[in-house]
């Protein structure tokens, strides 16, 4: 059989050679596995799927997860034991540095939670109930009365911690023993401690309602008994209970309610912007009670009379008189006298007799009671001043007028008692405010962090995506042209007809061509083209798998 040129596919003059391995180059391995067909078929999707990758990386890298506190009011050494119990179960965690509070993710919070409470963390305040339950037997009754006191404490500061604003609570209950005198009996008194969350205050409102819940739950308490303090130091039963306080508070009130009344009724008539109203109201806080009364002059009337009339008589009487003729003549004779009225009888005094007549008389008078009451709150002056925005055309007088009869009308103007009614029209300088700029917006920051990943991720794609892509078309092209070259050599090889003549004619088979052949009849004829070509190289090529098969 006459020799026959074997045309070899074309090699890209990489190959690695078996003789000579390059020890000293160590991406070797490396470049062997890339160039590896599975692997050269699955680039593309490597590519993708790296360029996917790398933007989701940079978008959670540069968007933070949100955060939720885990535990609020917790003290210090609580907080070291919950971080040390998170650090253990593997759950991120963080301090904050301006309020100090503990936060983990929001998707990890009640996971945190649940971890903690199996191991008993935090160690919250003992309650009531567990104050007395924890109660030795056979304790003294003075344990007792001091355990009962501490469990009403914990009682009623758990139910003060339940208002929002309210971090943590301290009540303190001061109750003197019961005495057998009443005059020496001393009212119970209690303090509250509170500890208030960052940024937040209690009203008026709620410091009373905090005195009246801890007078209520212990007896014999009156709610001027309990001062209230905060964590500053500041006495805020004070201001809830002091005078002045309550007249300013009802002053405020008074105010506000004819502000809303006067823009109610001026606003749609002039606009939103057009007008000013500023109301000051002064309340009469003091109290009085007066009780009058008087007696009608001629307001009388007799309701009862007693006469009592005494004659007593004492025998001859003595004689009396001047002594002589004239002291023993006889009385005149009486005369009759036609029409003349008939004298009422009257007794004469008999000689030798006493008489004594006593008169009492009861007359009622007429009297008027008057008790005039002056609660508080009254109000003594009530002044209102206006002002219009005088616009391109000013209002005419009959307007003023119209608009002050209105706002008389909204206060109840009472001129008696001095109620005062300014209004005034004049042009309003327009104030310009400053808003902030757009990146200091609230949504500026997540707007950038999002377009950051999305730039990411295209950057991604464009530099490392597109190439590898377009890398591992070029790849599949070439092999599929060098697998075309190396079918049409292996027929020339085979059946004895000349090769093609090309770039692959004159060119050696080599091991990396015998490990890419498609099919297992071309690796078949690639061998045998190969023992052909080189029998010394190929024995040497056995004897080393030989060897490679006996140490194995």
């Amino acid at each position: 059989m006459a020799d026959t040129q074997i045309l070899t596919p074309v090699d890209d003059g990489h190959a690695n050679r078996l003789p000579a391995p390059a020890f000293g180059n160590r991406l070797a391995p490396l470049t062997g596995f890339v160039r590896q067909p599975a692997v050269q078929r699955a680039l593309p999707a490597i590519a993708m799927t790296s360029a996917i990758g790398i933007a989701a990386l940079a978008y959670f890298t540069m968007q933070s997860s949100p955060q939720a506190q885990l535990f609020a009011g917790l003290d210090d050494m609580d907080k070291s034991a919950v971080a040390e119990a998170l650090q253990t179960q593997g759950i991120a965690h963080s301090i904050d540095a301006s309020t100090g509070a503990l936060t983990v993710d929001a998707d990890k919070l009640h996971q945190a939670r649940i971890a903690l409470a199996g191991q008993g963390l935090p160690k919250a305040a003992p309650s009531g109930d567990s104050l007395i339950a924890a109660l030795p037997m056979g304790s003294s009754r003075a344990i007792e009365g001091e355990a009962l006191r501490s469990a009403r404490e914990a009682d009623l500061a758990r139910t003060i911690e339940t208002i929002d604003a309210v971090k943590s609570a301290r009540v303190h209950v001061a109750a003197a023993e019961p005495s057998l005198f009443v005059r020496d009996d001393k009212p119970s008194t209690a303090s509250v401690m509170l500890t208030l969350q960052n940024g937040r205050s209690l009203s008026d409102g709620q410091v009373q309602a905090i005195r009246f819940l801890v007078a209520s739950s212990v007896p014999g308490m009156n709610a001027d008994q309990v001062s209230v303090i905060d964590q500053r130091g500041a006495l805020l039963s004070d201001t809830a209970s002091g005078s002045d306080m309550k007249a300013f508070q009802l002053q405020v009130q008074v105010e506000d309610r004819f502000r809303r009344a006067l823009d109610t009724l001026l606003g749609p008539m002039l606009g939103a912007g057009n007008y000013s109203v500023e109301v000051h109201a002064d309340v009469d806080m003091s109290e009085s009670q007066a009780t009058r009364e008087s007696f009608p002059e001629n307001d009388r009337a007799m309701t009862s009379e007693q006469i009592t009339r005494t004659v007593s008589g004492q025998g001859t009487p003595p004689a009396v008189g001047i002594p002589g003729a004239l002291s023993n003549q006889p009385p005149q004779a009486t005369t009759v006298t036609a029409n003349a009225p008939i004298p009422t009888p009257t007794p004469a005094a008999t000689p030798g007799t006493e008489s004594n007549e006593n008169a009492a008389r009861a007359f009622e008078v007429g009297r008027e009671i008057s008790v005039t009451h002056s609660p508080q709150g009254k109000i003594r002056r009530v002044s209102v001043a206006v002002a219009l925005n005088q616009g391109k055309k000013a209002l005419t007088q009959a307007d003023m007028t119209k608009i002050d009869s209105l706002v008389k009308g909204a206060i109840g103007f009472d001129a008696t008692r001095g109620d005062q009614v300014a209004i005034s029209q004049r042009p309003f300088v327009q104030v310009e405010t400053t808003e902030p700029a757009f990146y200091d917006q609230a949504w500026f920051l997540p707007l950038v962090k999002q377009v950051g990943a999305i730039f990411a991720a295209l950057l991604a794609f464009l530099f490392i995506g597109r190439p590898l892509i377009r890398a591992a078309k070029a790849r599949s092209a070439e092999r599929a042209e060098r697998n075309a070259a190396l079918e049409e050599t292996l027929l020339a090889a085979t059946d004895g007809r000349p090769a093609l003549a090309g770039p692959a004619a004159g060119r050696e088979i080599t091991l990396e061509m015998i490990e890419q052949a498609p099919s297992y009849e071309t690796r078949a004829n690639l061998v045998r083209a190969f023992v052909r070509q080189d029998s010394a190289r190929a024995a040497l090529v056995v004897r080393q798998l030989m060897q490679e098969g006996a140490r194995a």
